[in-house]
């Protein structure tokens, strides 16, 4: 009882397989023989094989993975918007990443500053440690004003660039950029500092 109904309906989803351009009579017949059960089995296990030589397979995998990876680095490097990764693409990001770009800020200074302070931390003078720590203190805050700063400046210009288009993501994506020194950044700045977006 219960085998017939699955017949049926492997018999059924075959047919649709096999013919969906042409509506067929619910009432006609079929026009060819239900399959045993083992001849449909085999058919599934074939269907699902991997490919017969696998270490050609896995070589046309990884250079097609090395060539889009190679397509993106180098969209990064001229800016190229078809190959760009997903985060980086789309004209709301176009426009954080030369908003970003177009301006001074603190934060991409920091990590130089750092060094500069971890090297004076581990000279042997006292004093100069404590002056390192405290400027280091001062420094940091500024970079978290700085952020504060640009964040609601880049908040509004997106409201006012882009009404009613999702936005989400964007601020953090921009601060994010702020802390990589200019020249280092990905996809390389396409403004001038002082420029306007």
């Amino acid at each position: 009882m219960f085998r017939r109904r699955s017949e049926e309906a492997s018999s059924a989803t075959a047919l649709a397989e096999q013919d969906d351009t042409q509506p067929r009579d619910p009432q006609a017949p079929k026009g060819r023989p239900t399959p045993k059960r083992s001849e449909a089995e085999a058919n599934r296990r074939t269907r699902v094989t991997v490919p017969k030589d696998r270490k050609e397979a896995a070589r046309q995998s990884r250079d097609r993975m090395r060539s889009e990876r190679e397509k993106q680095r180098t969209a990064l490097l001229e800016g190229d918007e078809r190959y760009l990764p997903a985060r980086d693409k789309g004209p709301v990001r176009k426009y954080v990443r030369d908003y970003i770009d177009a301006r001074w800020s603190l934060a991409e200074f920091f990590l130089p500053y750092a060094v500069v302070v971890l090297v004076l931390s581990v000279v042997p003078n006292n004093v100069l440690k404590q002056a390192s720590t405290l400027l280091f203190m001062v420094f940091f805050v500024m970079v978290i004003a700085d952020f504060l700063r640009l964040g609601f400046g880049l908040r509004k210009a997106l409201a006012t660039e882009f009404p009613g288009t999702n936005t989400r993501g964007a601020v953090p994506y921009g601060l994010m950029r702020t802390l990589q020194m200019r020249r280092l950044r990905l996809p390389k700045p396409k403004v001038k500092r002082g420029e306007k977006p």
